[in-house]
């Protein structure tokens, strides 16, 4: 808002934001999986990070990133109609890293 004029209007077009108004999209990621696989014989240190985010047409999408430790890694999105789909992706995902060797680590912020 310019406010070294006099505005003459009761009520500015640049009013602060109330708010989303898709109230699901204020919730930040949920369901943070962080996995590591560090196997020193095979100079093997690879990440695995899940996360759960909304969608703007009211679905879930499970966001997928890995690569080796200090790297940027690759991204993938899977989308699901429901919040209930993807966890259940997720756990899936999250089951067959550990069946591999993959192991939680807390996330470094």
């Amino acid at each position: 808002m310019n406010r070294y004029f006099l505005i003459d209007s009761e009520s500015s077009l640049d009013a602060p934001s109330k708010g989303s108004e898709n109230p699901a999209m204020e919730k930040d990621a949920t369901g943070l999986v962080h996995l590591h696989r560090i196997d020193t014989t095979q100079n093997m240190r690879r990440f695995y990070m899940l996360a759960i985010q909304p969608t703007l047409f009211g679905g879930a999408s499970v966001i997928r990133n890995w690569g080796r430790i200090g790297s940027s890694g690759q991204t993938m999105v899977d989308t699901f109609d429901s919040e209930e789909d993807a966890d259940t992706a997720l756990a899936r995902i999250e089951r067959t890293k550990k069946r591999r060797g993959y192991i939680s680590v807390q996330p470094s912020e």
